[in-house]
C-alpha cells in the first residue's frame, strides 16, 4: 500500500512552512508532497523530510491525483481552487476564512467536534487561530456546567499577519532602540512597544472582522447558535502566540479548583496555573508547542458563577497547522481518506 498525495498552497507562507515541517515529522504517510504557491514564489523551493522539492505555481489544475490539499494562502486563493481541488477528487482542509460559516461546511477542532467530519463534501474548514485555542478550554467546561456568557480580549501576536509583520516589528524596534522614529507599513499604526486594538476591518458596528470570526465561529464549532460571546482583537508587539483573557460566566457553579481539574483531563489543553510562584503561561512558552495552555484561573466574584481564565497557545501551530494536519489525521483515523495507507513517503 501506498501513502497519501498530497498538496500544500501556500507553502512558501508562514503557516504553509509550519504545514511541511509538521508533517515532515509526523506519522502520515506521504507519497507526493506538491508544494504550491503564487506566480511570484514559483520555482524556488521549500525543504520537506530532508529533500528540497520545487514550488509550483497553484492553479486550478494541478489537483489531478492529489488526496488531500492544504489551504494556507487566503480567501481568494480558496474561493478560487478549493473547488477545483475538490472536483479533482481531493479532500480540501482551508485555512482560510472563505467557507467557515458556510452551513454545508464543517468548521473543525478535532478534539472539540471531530463528529463534524462525517458531514463534509470534500471541503472541511480550520478555524481562526484565536478560536481554536478558545474553544479547546470552552469544550470541557460546557459540557460540564454549561456557559451562559463569554468576554474575551486577545493579545495577538504579529505573526499571525506574516512575513512582512514580524520584519516590521523587528526593524521598529531596533529603529526606536537606536533613538530613530520607527515606521509603520503594514499596520496603520506602529507596532514595536505597543497596542493596536484593531485586527482586520471595521464593520458598521464597531467590531472588527476578527472579532466577528472569534464570535461566530465558537458558537458554530460548540454548536451553541445562541450563545451570548463579545470579544475585542488587540495586536500584541510579540512575534509568535496568541493570548486570551477570558471571563466567563457558566449555568452551574464551578470552583477554580475544581476547572483546573476539568481542564487538565481535557485532550490538547496543558494548566500551568501557580501564580504564587510565577507560574502561568505566556508567549515565550508557548512558542513551538502544540498544547494550548491556560492559568490564572479564579472566581469572578462581580458575577454569578463568574470565572477568569488565561489562554495562551501558538498561532502557528495549534492555531492553524497544527489544527489543520489534526483534521487528516482524524480522517485517516476514521477511515474517511480516499486512499488506502501506507509506509510510502516522499
Amino acid at each position: 500500500m501506498e501513502g497519501l498525495r498530497v498538496a500544500v498552497v501556500g507553502a512558501t507562507g508562514l503557516v504553509g512552512q509550519k504545514i511541511l515541517e509538521i508533517l515532515g515529522a509526523g506519522r502520515i504517510p506521504v507519497a507526493e508532497l506538491r508544494p504550491m504557491a503564487s506566480q511570484r514564489s514559483a520555482g524556488s523551493s521549500v525543504e520537506f523530510r530532508g529533500k528540497r522539492l520545487t514550488v509550483i505555481p497553484a492553479g486550478p489544475r494541478e489537483f489531478a491525483g492529489c488526496d488531500v490539499a492544504f489551504f494556507a494562502a487566503g480567501s481568494s486563493v480558496s474561493k478560487e481552487l478549493a473547488p477545483a481541488a475538490v472536483e479533482q477528487g481531493a479532500i480540501c482542509i482551508d485555512k482560510s476564512n472563505a467557507f467557515r460559516m458556510n452551513p454545508s461546511v464543517p468548521l473543525v477542532v478535532p478534539e472539540v467536534n471531530s463528529a463534524d467530519l462525517a458531514l463534509h463534501s470534500g471541503l472541511i474548514a480550520s478555524p481562526n487561530c484565536s478560536t481554536i485555542q478558545l474553544v479547546l478550554v470552552l469544550k470541557p467546561i460546557h459540557d460540564a456546567v454549561g456557559l451562559e456568557r463569554v468576554v474575551v480580549s486577545t493579545y495577538q501576536s504579529v505573526s499571525g499577519t506574516g512575513h512582512a509583520a514580524i520584519a516590521e516589528l523587528r526593524q521598529q524596534s531596533n529603529d526606536i532602540l537606536e533613538g530613530r522614529d520607527a515606521r509603520a507599513v503594514v499596520y496603520s499604526r506602529p507596532i514595536a512597544f505597543n497596542l493596536i486594538p484593531q485586527i482586520d476591518s471595521f464593520d458598521d458596528s464597531g467590531y472588527t472582522l476578527e472579532e466577528r470570526k472569534l464570535m461566530d465561529e465558537s458558537r458554530k464549532i460548540l454548536g451553541l447558535p445562541d450563545l451570548k460571546v463579545t470579544a475585542t482583537a488587540v495586536r500584541a508587539p510579540v512575534f509568535f502566540a496568541h493570548c486570551e483573557a477570558v471571563n466567563l460566566q457558566t449555568r452551574k457553579p464551578l470552583t477554580p479548583g475544581d476547572a483546573r481539574r476539568l481542564l487538565a483531563g481535557a485532550e490538547g489543553v496543558s494548566v500551568v496555573d501557580d501564580p504564587q510562584h510565577h507560574l502561568y503561561p505566556t508567549p515565550v512558552d508557548a512558542t513551538g508547542r502544540d498544547e494550548v495552555f491556560v492559568g490564572r484561573i479564579r472566581e469572578d466574584h462581580s458575577a454569578r458563577n463568574g470565572l477568569n481564565l488565561w489562554i495562551v497557545a501558538d498561532n502557528l501551530r495549534k492555531g492553524a497547522a497544527t489544527n489543520a494536519v489534526q483534521i487528516l489525521e482524524a480522517l485517516i483515523r476514521k477511515g474517511m481518506v480516499l486512499r488506502p495507507l501506507g509506509g510510502g513517503t516522499v
